[in-house]
C-alpha cells in the first residue's frame, strides 16, 4: 500500500487538469493514492459497509478519471469536488437499495396488469405535460433554480456561490419559486 502524501489544493486541481488534458496516468496515480482512503474513510463515516466503501471508492475514482473534464477550478476546489462526487454515488447507493426488494423465493410478485400500466403510463405523460406547462410559467432564474436543487441534486450552498448570491436568497426565491409551481399545478386541476 502507497503512503498518501498531502497534496496542496493548488497541486491536487493541477492534478485533475493534467488527467483531463493530457489523460496522465502519473496524474491520476498520485490523485488516487491522495484521495482513495480518504474516499473510503468518508463512505464509512457515511454508513457503508468497509466493501460497499471500498466499491464505492474505486467507483469515486473512475468518476474522477472519465469527468476530470468537467472540474472547474474557479467553482470549487479538487477536494471540494472530489467529495461532491462521494457523496452523489453514496445517495445513489442508498437509493438503488430502497428501491431493491429482496426476492425470497416464495411467491411470484404481482405482475401488473397491462391495462393498469396503460393507464398509470397516460397519468404519467398528462402529469409530465403539466410540470412543464407550469415551467413555462416561471421566470429563468426560478426554473434555473429548480433544476440545480431538484434535477442537478446541488445542495443550496453551491447553488449559492455558483449564482453567486446569498444562501439564505437562495433558499427564500426556492421556496418561492416552489410554492408557485404548486398554485400553477393546483390551478390546472
Amino acid at each position: 500500500m502507497t503512503r498518501s502524501v498531502v497534496q496542496s489544493p493548488a497541486r491536487l486541481s493541477e492534478l485533475i487538469v493534467r488527467i483531463a488534458t493530457l489523460r496522465d496516468r502519473a496524474a491520476f496515480a498520485e490523485m488516487f493514492d491522495h484521495f482513495a482512503p480518504r474516499v473510503k474513510s468518508y463512505m464509512l463515516r457515511l454508513g457503508a459497509g468497509p466493501t460497499e466503501a471500498d466499491d464505492l471508492a474505486q467507483e469515486a475514482m473512475l468518476t474522477i478519471w472519465r469527468k476530470a473534464a468537467r472540474f472547474d477550478p474557479t467553482r470549487a476546489g479538487a477536494a471540494t469536488w472530489v467529495f461532491t462526487i462521494a457523496r452523489n454515488l453514496r445517495i445513489d447507493a442508498l437509493r438503488r437499495e430502497r428501491c431493491v426488494e429482496p426476492f425470497d423465493g416464495g411467491a411470484v410478485p404481482d405482475v401488473p396488469d397491462e391495462a393498469a400500466g396503460a393507464d398509470s403510463a397516460m397519468a404519467a405523460a398528462q402529469s409530465e405535460q403539466a410540470l412543464r406547462a407550469a415551467f413555462a410559467g416561471l421566470s429563468e432564474e426560478e426554473t434555473m433554480l429548480v433544476r440545480m436543487s431538484f434535477f442537478e441534486d446541488q445542495p443550496h450552498s453551491a447553488i449559492s456561490h455558483t449564482l453567486r448570491l446569498p444562501l439564505g436568497t437562495v433558499k427564500s426565491k426556492l421556496r418561492r419559486t416552489l410554492a408557485r409551481l404548486r398554485a400553477i399545478l393546483e390551478a390546472g386541476r
